[in-house]
């Protein structure tokens, strides 16, 4: 069973999401990003939290998805979906944004658009393999920001993000078992990787060491 069994999309594990949706922490008038809206279910969940006070954009790529997306989301009319790539388009500024597809190089674009106080989760994978959802959080500076993995997970791939080298990077930092160690999420061109770091990417790099 799935949301789309014929592509390989299956529906999102609820106990998996439950668990990211407490540590991220919705907020009544947040403005959400929502990026592999799927057919809206969590979509919806995203809209119920932050209130007709809120606003959530959602992507999904698939545009039989996002058509069923749209339909599901009546009763919210505050949830926007379009048939899009989260992954290329522009984003505004967000209190949270909410990822449902895995990506081996994370655009640096949903780093920008995040406010003060902001918060990313998204799946970091090698690509076919297990990888974890990660979460990062906007402390007040623009080139290093906290970050944790909340569990491990296994997701779809979210197209355009693909990048060979990191995910061999990816694997091989999975495979230590020590991501339960990562602090921090520093940008490439704030400083150079240095002892801390568990795994590098292109512009980016997770650390050991904490943000401050």
């Amino acid at each position: 069973m799935g949301l789309a069994p014929e592509l390989g999309i299956p529906t999102g594990l609820p106990s998996l999401h439950a668990r990211c949706l407490a540590a991220c922490a919705p907020r009544v008038g947040d403005r959400v990003v929502h990026i592999g809206a799927g057919s809206g279910y969590y979509t919806a969940i995203l809209a119920e939290l932050v209130g007709e006070a809120g606003r959530v954009n959602a992507f999904e790529i698939d545009a039989d998805l996002a058509a069923k997306a749209r339909e599901n989301l009546r009763r919210w009319p505050w949830a926007h979906v379009e048939p899009a790539s989260g992954a290329h388009a522009t984003l505004g500024d967000a209190d949270l944004i909410y990822v449902n597809a895995g990506v081996q190089q994370p655009p640096l674009a949903w780093l920008d658009a995040l406010r003060p106080r902001g918060r990313l989760v998204f799946p970091l994978t090698p690509g076919e393999g297990e990888g974890g959802m990660l979460l990062v959080r906007h402390v007040g500076s623009t080139q290093v920001f906290s970050a944790e993995f909340l569990c491990r997970a296994r997701f779809i791939r979210c197209v355009g993000t693909e990048d060979e080298e990191t995910g061999r990077r990816l694997a091989e930092a999975f495979a230590s078992g020590n991501h339960g160690s990562v602090r921090s999420l520093r940008l490439l061109h704030a400083e150079t990787p240095d002892g801390s770091a568990w795994v590098s990417g292109r512009g980016w790099w997770l650390s050991t060491s904490g943000p401050q």
